[in-house]
């Protein structure tokens, strides 16, 4: 008797944990915590400067515009700069480094920044729609990694799209990955670097949009080169389609390097994927190797890989404190690599 009312408590237990999986109701519970509450960030750029970590995040607040498909209602309009000494350490928040007002050329939403240091001074890296209402990529400068930060009077020339990610090369020269398609409006711009306000998605049988790739000039501010086209790979050498959209680029470019190859990571967007490739060149081609992290709580991600003190971390965001899309955390985690030099998957939540 004992026996059959625990096998029908254990059956109605799982019967209310489904229930509950299906309505949404089963809170997760996250590996990390936010770093910061008192603000909402997001697309978390990370580096190690001065032995000090430096977090570039985008800054998230409720704009009051009708979410779509485009990001609308991502209407940010600021950069604050985090920074702390170790990995679990003391958040600091260190005020606006740099304000939209403050860029000439500037339209509207800041999205995703990124940061490098080179001969002293830090240079910040952002996009930001023109007063045309086109992405355009601009850099600010600035002696100090927590800012403030001046803007140059125009964008890069040359520029487009969004989620700038700058990789130091070993032999020391400087590379801007970029793009995002749908309200990065990477879909506008063809291979050749050429402008159409009416150009469209592809579709599903099509050869996916690639990301982009450019050297940077000595200065810092200006591309070496037009920019190009990156290839990610399947095993088979042949780029994914528009349909395999688990695994092809969407936006949020980040590159490192580990053992002497080149990795380079990217959000799939829709599918909600943070996967990776690995090349021998920073120019690619990158053979797709899996996946990062996991699909977080919210709609968008974006990472960034870094090393610190001998071990590797994942910065990411979620949407913890909030549960809007629009309003997001910034959040690390430990990444690990196996023998092979593949990552470990992360799932964000037990």
């Amino acid at each position: 008797m004992t026996y059959k009312i625990l096998i029908a408590t254990a059956l109605s237990a799982t019967a209310l944990f489904s229930s509950a999986q299906e309505k949404g109701t089963l809170k997760k519970r996250p590996i990390s915590q936010p770093l910061v509450k008192h603000i909402f960030t997001a697309d978390p750029s990370a580096h190690v400067f001065n032995g000090k970590i430096y977090i570039y995040p985008s800054h998230d607040f409720e704009a009051g515009i009708k979410e779509d498909d485009l990001g609308s209602h991502f209407g940010m309009r600021d950069y604050h700069i985090l920074s702390m000494d170790s990995i679990g350490g003391k958040v600091t928040d260190h005020g606006v480094a740099l304000d939209i007002k403050d860029v000439p050329w500037a339209g509207r939403q800041m999205w995703a920044p990124d940061a490098a240091y080179k001969n002293g001074t830090y240079y910040l890296y952002f996009p930001v729609k023109d007063k045309s209402d086109v992405f355009r990529i601009g850099v600010a400068t600035s002696k100090n990694p927590a800012g403030p930060f001046k803007a140059e009077k125009e964008p890069i020339k040359g520029s487009y799209s969004i989620d700038p990610a700058v990789f130091k090369d070993k032999d020391g020269s400087y590379y801007m990955y970029f793009g995002g398609i749908w309200g990065g409006q990477l879909q506008r711009w063809d291979n050749n670097n050429k402008y159409d306000a009416n150009a469209k998605l592809r579709t599903a049988k099509e050869e996916a949009i690639l990301p982009r790739v450019a050297k940077l000039s000595a200065d810092m501010k200006s591309f070496a080169e037009a920019p190009r086209t990156i290839k990610i790979v399947d095993a088979n050498g042949k780029t994914f389609l528009e349909a395999n959209n688990d695994k092809r680029f969407f936006e949020a470019s980040w590159m490192h390097m580990y053992k002497g190859k080149y990795y380079f990571s990217y959000s799939t967007g829709d599918s909600h994927f943070i996967n990776y490739a690995i090349g021998t060149s920073p120019y690619g081609p990158f053979v797709y190797k899996g996946v990062v992290l996991n699909p977080v709580e919210g709609w968008t991600n974006h990472h960034s890989i870094v090393e610190i003190k001998g071990k590797w971390y994942l910065f990411y965001h979620d949407v913890q404190l909030s549960g809007k899309t629009h309003l997001r955390n910034v959040k690390v985690a430990e990444l690990k690599y196996n023998a092979d030099g593949t990552i470990q998957t992360i799932n964000a939540y037990y």
